[in-house]
């Protein structure tokens, strides 16, 4: 409550500007003209679909303007992150009213027509949606989908120490699993070298028509649990305007004190302490400000708030009535003069410049980028002096590199994986820096912990919360690479999803500036499980990135350590993109030197010319490995192909950019049908070996001239503790499948071949048994090297 008159006076004018929001937010919703209700409201002012979500709306404007008061009097650097999914009438009226909305959209111009155009485009063919999408100036959150808005905002606050993320939580939305985890996020916040994080959880009451679970449950109870996760909760609850506006400022201004003290004592006495940081809940109605009833059904304060709360107005007449009498309730006359124009005094209230939330840099972090002080990826290769012959551990050299690029970018790049790391053989960038670690310590953490609260290594046990913090932190602006195991991936699909999205989207909008890729490591892949088994073995995260729009996405799956490295520098280099990288942690054996390497994977597919023996004629058939292990084995299988068939002419073409095999005019990195055509050939068959899913393989290529003789191998659901040899046999991904297989193929071999295929069988036969007695691979085919 008021303390004074004056700032009774400070409060009636906060009110005045939430008004201005909240008519704004409805306006948004129902009308299509007569914007500032200059004569009686008709059915024909209505749109004809009613469409978006009122009922989280106020509480968001309500917060943002709070937050506008603390910019002005403590001139501070903030964004604002709406996470509940369909509250952007609740952003977009603020953004519009301080002005940013008009100077990026033109048209949408602070007047009588720039409003109706405004209030037109709100869920409308060929305008914006619901969400704060990234059509919407300051939004690096959309919140299509619930659960990542507190994790997209401490990404924005680390290494960002003069900044402060506004994130308000739904009460919807915190009943999710990734909400849930990403509150344990303020033990990975350093004071010192960080920004800071306020959380406001808004609890109206309900989701679509059922009630929260943290509305419904005793104060007490949720004080408890806030503070078991290592917050410092204030409480502001209530329905009268005034009153709340005077708990609010109070409030979140305590917040802001505290967050300052907590920094400066922190920078001034060096102190890495975990402290408590300040959280609010704001308790108010759903539909706050709205209609009471409607049809003598409770509305405001209910779930029926929760979308559109007159639902027919065009068609009754009391509707209608009700709608516009709910529109005057906030006396826009007293809020825009006769042009349309916010009054010059309520103008004042909003932050100018780039201190406006909506026009903050660290929005729209690609104005921020600074290019990555790269390394050269060449001084970690692998010498390989003849093809096909020695062993390495494939993302080792990989790890030495991110090492040495973390050393070189010590406040914008940081490496995120979910407790793998070391698992993933990229334990080489604790040389750099130690795992971000506020937490509690013990003597033993001395000895192998790598734990630091200055580390900038992230890691945590939930994929979900990893992912939020390097979204968040691609987009204000840094850079960073997420490893993890192949088979649990899949736990971000739909994050990678709604990330992809945003990307495209982002790439049809001028004003928002390029951002770093997502660089994603998919390792401890199907192949290689040994006795993780059949639950670590899921190659089908490449079948997700496919769905996905082609500008945005890319695949690559590197042989082997060169090819590995030339990637992760582009990709590194790269921008608005997410690129998948799948590449197994274990022992492989190894086939191009650098330079062979970088020239392979600038083409992104090729002929290897030193395991062909077509040149200068027509192949018999054509043998593709598409991955690390299915690479070995389709070599492999021509070695035995040639110890049976000398004067068999076969092509080998390895495939390090999955998208090549799309056609031109669907992929940027699509070959065209002619090169197609000259690699694969028009009408001799093809044994293509692939990690994934073979299905993948025909969905890319089905409308290839030759691929009537496309014969894909891949991962068919089979699996157990397996031996390496022996899970691609069960696949038959093996060699002596593969070699069956050309046999079948070829014409001339079909029936002169009939005493190698038996020989054939007769190895595949051995090699299980064997590993079921020995419980390792006969030597004789797990050393296989090719041959000189």
């Amino acid at each position: 409550m008021a303390k004074n008159e004056n700032d009774r006076a400070d409060y009636e004018m906060l009110d005045a500007y939430w008004r201005a929001c909240n008519y704004l937010a409805a306006g948004m919703i129902y009308l299509t003209d007569n914007p500032l209700l200059q004569k009686p409201l008709k059915p024909e002012h209505i749109k004809n679909r009613l469409l978006g979500h009122w009922g989280a709306s106020p509480g968001l404007s309500f917060s943002y303007v709070h937050m506008n008061r603390l910019i002005n009097k403590y001139d501070l650097n903030a964004i604002f992150l709406a996470g509940p999914g369909h509250g952007a009438p609740g952003v977009l009226a603020p953004v519009y009213l301080e002005g940013t909305y008009s100077e990026i959209y033109p048209n949408k111009s602070e007047d009588k027509e720039g409003m109706r155009l405004f209030f037109k485009e709100f869920s409308f063919p060929g305008g914006i949606g619901s969400h704060c999408t990234p059509e919407t100036p300051g939004s690096i959150h959309e919140g299509g989908e619930l659960g990542y808005s507190l994790s997209h905002a401490f990404g924005a606050a680390f290494d960002n120490p003069d900044l402060i993320v506004t994130v308000v939580v739904g009460d919807g939305e915190s009943e999710t699993g990734p909400l849930a985890t990403s509150w344990h996020s303020n033990k990975f916040l350093n004071p010192i070298r960080d920004g800071a994080v306020l959380p406001i959880l808004h609890l109206n009451g309900y989701k679509i028509n059922n009630p929260t679970i943290l509305a419904r449950i005793p104060h007490d109870e949720l004080e408890h649990l806030l503070l078991g996760y290592g917050w410092k909760p204030y409480f502001v609850e209530g329905s009268e305007p005034m009153d709340m506006h005077g708990k609010m400022a109070a409030t979140l201004e305590q917040c802001v004190l505290d967050i300052q003290d907590i920094q400066q004592s922190a920078r001034a006495n060096n102190d890495v302490s975990r402290p408590l940081w300040p959280m609010i809940v704001l308790r108010s109605p759903k539909g706050w400000t709205g209609p009471a009833t409607v049809d003598g059904h409770k509305v405001e304060g209910y779930w029926r708030a929760h979308q559109v709360p007159l639902a027919a107005v065009k068609e009754n007449p009391k509707h209608l009535q009700q709608l516009e009498e709910w529109l005057r309730s906030y006396r826009p006359e007293e809020l825009f003069d006769d042009r349309g124009r916010l009054l010059p005094e309520l103008k004042t209230l909003a932050p100018q410049g780039t201190r406006r939330m909506s026009a903050n840099p660290h929005a729209n972090g690609g104005l921020l980028r600074k290019s990555l002080r790269m390394t050269d990826f060449r001084d970690y290769a692998v010498p390989v002096d003849k093809p096909g012959r020695q062993e390495a551990e494939n993302t080792r050299p990989l790890g030495c590199f991110l090492r040495d690029i973390m050393r070189l970018n010590k406040t914008n790049f940081r490496v995120f994986g979910p407790d793998e790391n070391t698992s993933n053989k990229l334990d080489a960038i604790y040389q750099a820096s130690k795992k971000t670690w506020m937490g509690g310590y013990l003597p033993e953490d001395e000895d192998g912990g790598e734990l630091s609260p200055h580390g900038r290594v992230m890691e945590m046990l939930s994929e979900h919360t990893l992912e939020g913090w390097l979204e968040g932190y691609l987009l204000t602006g840094r850079h960073g690479f997420f490893s993890s195991y192949e088979a649990f991936v899949h736990i971000i699909d739909s994050m990678f999803n709604q990330h992809a999205k945003w990307l495209a989207i982002s790439e049809e909008i001028p004003w928002r500036a390029p951002i770093s890729s997502l660089n994603l490591l998919i390792t401890s892949t199907v192949w290689r499980q040994d006795h993780n088994g059949f639950t670590h073995q899921d190659p089908g995260f490449l079948d997700v990135v496919v769905n996905k729009n082609p500008k945005v996405c890319r695949i690559y799956l590197p042989p082997d350590i060169n090819s590995l490295l030339s990637v992760a520098d582009h990709c590194l280099r790269s921008r608005n993109d997410i690129n998948v990288i799948v590449a197994d942690k274990q022992k492989h054996i190894q086939f191009l030197d650098m330079e062979a390497a970088i020239k392979h994977c600038t083409k992104g597919i090729g002929i290897w010319e030193w395991a062909s023996n077509d040149q200068g004629q027509e192949p018999d058939a054509v043998m593709v490995g598409c991955g690390d292990v299915t690479t070995q084995e389709a070599l492999a299988a021509i070695s035995l192909l040639r110890e049976f068939f000398a004067d068999l002419k076969i092509r080998f073409i390895n495939v390090v950019d999955l998208y090549k095999l799309t056609p031109e005019s669907e992929h940027p990195h699509g070959l065209s049908d002619h090169d197609f055509d000259s690699l694969f050939t028009k009408d001799k068959p093809v044994i293509f070996n692939f990690h994934g899913y073979p299905w993948l393989i025909h969905r890319l290529a089905y409308r290839r001239s030759n691929h009537k003789n496309l014969h894909v191998r891949g991962y068919k659901e089979k699996g157990s503790i397996n031996t390496p040899l022996e899970l691609a046999i069960r696949n038959e991904i093996d060699r002596f499948s593969l070699a069956i297989d050309v046999i079948n193929r070829v014409p001339r071999l079909q029936v002169a071949g009939a005493h190698a295929k038996e020989r054939l069988r007769d190895m595949q036969i051995e090699c299980s048994q064997y590993a079921y007695r020995h419980g390792v691979d006969q030597p004789e085919f797990a050393q296989w090297t090719w041959p000189d």
